[in-house]
């Protein structure tokens, strides 16, 4: 069972999206409007945010930014009508994990959420504490760390988790399903959430002028490869 909380204006739709996810077992808050659901922040926190792209006052994507600066552990699903590369990027760069186009199914959602929730729940089983250690990058899944040279990596969950999956085999291409499989969950989903993912990863090696670069396999995935190596 999880902690959902979900942020939408249409009352017939958050009902039924909550509907869903406490039938799957879950306990749910509902939010009319994202200065609510972030009120409610400041004392309890959930696993899986859910946020409408848009609703009036705050956006959807405005909350995203916010939630995600104070809390890098929380998953957060938009849900928005419009389905342009603009918008999946002004999301995925606010920090959240995935997107949904309405109009949807809520069992997608629900299916969505058992997925994160279940890989959550495997992650907290493996306890791993080594190090790793690529170039100039030093990554502590234990405490949650990542660190280029002296600077401080800020990583969502997300990034985390697929910076951490590229270093257990640096140098060696990991395919988009493996990621969809090993972080997301599931397999159903647009390509474009690996491809997002890895453009923030790669913006914030960039600015922390980091030796280690993702490179990408065209049609097949992703690996981690030294500056000079490119």
């Amino acid at each position: 069972m999880g902690k959902i909380f979900i942020a939408d204006d249409e009352k017939n739709i958050r009902d039924l999206l909550g509907r869903f996810l406490e039938d799957a077992g879950h306990k749910v808050r509902l939010f009319s409007n994202a200065n609510d659901l972030l009120s409610v922040l400041e004392n309890e926190i959930p696993d899986i945010v859910v946020l409408d792209v848009m609703m009036p006052g705050m956006d959807g994507f405005t909350a995203c930014s916010k939630i995600r600066k104070n809390h890098a552990d929380i998953n957060i699903i938009l849900l928005t009508a419009r389905d342009t590369d603009a918008d999946f990027m002004t999301g995925f760069n606010a920090g959240c994990d995935d997107y949904l186009t309405k109009p949807f199914s809520p069992l997608k959602l629900t299916l969505k959420v058992n997925a994160i929730l279940n890989k959550l729940e495997k992650n907290e089983i493996k306890a791993v504490e080594e190090e790793k250690i690529f170039g100039d990058l030093t990554l502590n899944d234990d405490s949650f760390s990542c660190k280029s040279g002296t600077t401080d990596l800020k990583l969502t969950k997300t990034e985390f988790q697929v910076l951490s999956l590229l270093l257990e085999a640096p140098e060696k291409a990991v395919s988009r399903d493996k990621l969809l499989a090993d972080i997301w969950g599931y397999s159903e989903v647009e390509t474009r959430v690996t491809d997002d993912t890895m453009k923030r990863l790669r913006k914030k090696l960039k600015e922390a002028e980091s030796n280690v670069v993702i490179e990408t396999i065209w049609g097949f995935g992703f690996k981690l490869v030294l500056a000079g190596d490119v």
